[in-house]
């Protein structure tokens, strides 16, 4: 199993709708994709949040052609509409992960 990871650090300002945003149009997109099996998202503790506020979307899937087919069919756009939306308000990074192990 794999796993994409999202780490996104948005302006205080504009945390709430940012959260809002993620929760019923973005992560819900994504999923539709039918790409990924689930998906976490998570606020980073112990952080200073006087420049902004820390989350990391994760989303997990079975096998690396399921990962090219979302960067090259869908993620273009909806990072468009996400950078488009929160201009200048965010910082954000991915990183690709393979699970070596975890607990059942």
């Amino acid at each position: 199993m794999y796993l994409y990871n999202v780490t996104v650090k948005i302006d205080p300002e504009k945390q709430e709708d940012w959260l809002h945003w993620m929760q019923t149009v973005h992560i819900p997109q994504v999923m539709q994709t039918g790409l990924f099996e689930q998906y976490r998202l998570s606020k980073l503790l112990e952080q200073d949040e006087s420049t902004g506020i820390t989350y990391a979307i994760q989303y997990l899937f079975n096998n690396m052609h399921d990962y090219f087919t979302y960067q090259q069919q869908f993620a273009p756009q909806l990072q468009q509409q996400h950078a488009e939306r929160y201009r200048n308000h965010f910082v954000a990074f991915r990183t690709l992960l393979r699970i070596v192990a975890e607990s059942e």
